[in-house]
């Protein structure tokens, strides 16, 4: 016997559009390859390596050190000039802003959403997590002399994550940066639901974005940490998690508005 088939209430919202990358995933496509083989991502990294990044010998010889990342490839690659920005300025960018810049682009294309065509208001909620580039930044004596403080607050202050997708891809909906901790890309996805509903936007781009310099880490007993480096969710092994880059964004649409020419990779009933 099949399923009965729940009828739409109204408040359904569609997935038209997706584009994320992801450790050993430069696109969606290989994403799910990857989760298809049950293939880990994640990686260790040689003690060369570390010392390179600054790890000091003493954490290195600690037994609890955990060299293990879930890296990003080639996260410092910037199409600048696709999106208007100038050499200087994509250089102190936060390397979240111009991933999700550029996954928001491609998310748009995913769904066939040309923002300079459809006549609606398209919002974006978007959400990153702690920007450590900015500490390279200051570092740098060259960069604090020709930049000025408040170039490099617009650059890299989280805040202007989703205004600057709004700004630079010509979007007139509601613009707004998520922070709730480790749910934000999710709680993101929902205050688009919501406007949407709400009548405020006709699509919405929806994620957060997570790229900060991986070098390990110090498990702890009682943390939350995987004192192996290995992911085992849901198993009886399972011991900690290991933390990671990656972005993603996604594109939503009223269902009810949504018609033949519109790809339908999901829908949300509730959020």
């Amino acid at each position: 016997m099949s399923a009965p088939v729940t009828p739409p209430s109204g408040t359904e919202i569609a997935v038209i559009g997706m584009a994320g990358r992801f450790p050993g995933a430069p696109d969606l496509d290989h994403f799910w390859q990857n989760l298809a083989a049950g293939r880990e991502s994640i990686r260790r990294l040689d003690e060369a390596t570390l010392r390179e990044r600054g790890v000091a010998e003493a954490l290195l010889a600690n037994p609890a050190y955990v060299p293990a990342v879930g890296e990003l490839d080639e996260a410092d690659g910037f199409d600048h000039a696709f999106f208007g920005v100038s050499p200087r300025e994509a250089e102190i960018l936060d390397p979240q802003q111009r991933a999700f810049l550029e996954c928001a682009w491609s998310a748009l294309e995913d769904s066939a959403c040309d923002p300079e065509r459809f006549a609606g208001p398209i919002g974006v909620f978007g959400s990153a997590g702690m920007n450590g580039y900015l500490l390279n930044l200051y570092a740098n004596a060259d960069i604090r002399q020709s930049v000025s403080p408040y170039e490099l607050f617009v650059a890299n202050d989280k805040d202007f994550l989703a205004s600057r997708v709004s700004y630079k891809l010509n979007l007139r909906g509601p613009s707004m940066t998520v922070q709730t901790a480790c749910s934000s890309s999710l709680v993101a996805v929902h205050l688009a639901c919501q406007s949407l509903l709400s009548g405020e936007c006709d699509v919405a781009l929806a994620g957060g974005a997570a790229i900060t310099r991986q070098v390990g880490y110090l498990a702890m007993e009682g943390g939350i940490q995987s004192p192996d480096g290995h992911c085992r969710a849901f198993d009886e092994k399972a011991a900690g998690t290991v933390g990671g880059n990656g972005v993603g964004v996604v594109v939503l649409k009223r269902l009810e508005d949504c018609t033949a020419a519109d790809q339908i990779d999901a829908i949300i009933r509730g959020s």
